[in-house]
């Protein structure tokens, strides 16, 4: 079908729409927006609007980008970037239930999930096949790796390595083996996982140079392993920690 524009929505000049989109009644899109094929923005969302950042310039060119197939719900917000050529990005077959909001700067992978109320400050990354439970907030710079299941009112601060579950305040409760089973990672890579997962998490010492000490070992041989102890080597946060282990360091 051809893209659909409903009555009452708003299509700014400019904005770019692909093939087979539709902007349901009462959802704005603005000249800032750039949306992939099939993406499908409902009612009172609005997609592309200013940051919420006081020294923002709006006469700025930044911008917003959806990849195709993504699915914006009622009252979702996606802002667009505080630099001008930059812009706030979300990938393709992403779901944003209602009410969930998408800051400047962030970097959203494919096939993430965002249930409802679910909230990024600026400048956060999410990978692949993640999933924001309900009323989850992430403070600003913060990096969600690939296929993290977040807690529903969970507060993340930390930086969330892949693959991981995390709950409350930056705990991490183990691996998303639902998940892992689901994207159908074989069951050596699995094991492996869990053992370099005890290795970073429960070996004294510096997290960064644990997990830096066990890669160049070449302890472990699954891709999915190594993207575990790479995620170590990146960003300027600290990371969310393994419950047991933080129960630990307190007594």
């Amino acid at each position: 079908m051809a893209t659909t524009i409903h009555p009452t929505a708003i299509v700014e000049p400019g904005a770019q729409l692909g093939a087979d989109c539709e902007i349901m009644a009462h959802a704005i899109v603005t000249k800032h927006c750039e949306l992939g094929d099939r993406v499908v923005v409902h009612p009172f969302a609005v997609v592309g609007g200013d940051p919420q950042y006081l020294k923002f310039d709006r006469t700025l060119d930044a911008r917003v980008r959806i990849g195709a197939g993504t699915v914006v719900r009622e009252h979702v917000t996606i802002n667009r970037s505080i630099h001008a050529g930059k812009a706030t990005v979300l990938g393709e077959n992403c779901f944003l239930m209602a009410a969930s909001h998408v800051a400047h700067d962030c970097e959203v992978g494919s096939h993430v999930v965002f249930a409802n109320a679910a909230l990024l400050a600026g400048h956060v990354s999410v990978g692949d096949h993640s999933f924001l439970g309900g009323a989850a907030a992430v403070h600003q710079f913060c990096r969600i790796g690939d296929s993290v299941m977040v807690a529903g009112h969970a507060a993340i601060t930390r930086d969330v390595p892949h693959f991981t579950m995390v709950a409350e305040r930056d705990d991490v409760i183990g691996f998303n083996i639902v998940g892992l089973k689901r994207r159908g990672v074989p069951r050596v890579a699995i094991a492996e996982l869990k053992a370099a997962f005890q290795e970073v998490y429960f070996t004294p010492g510096n997290i960064r140079d644990v997990a830096a000490a066990r890669l160049a070992a070449g302890a472990f041989e699954t891709a999915e392993a190594r993207k575990f102890l790479e995620f170590f080597a990146g960003g300027k946060r600290s990371f969310a920690r393994a419950r047991r282990a933080k129960e630990e360091n307190e007594e």
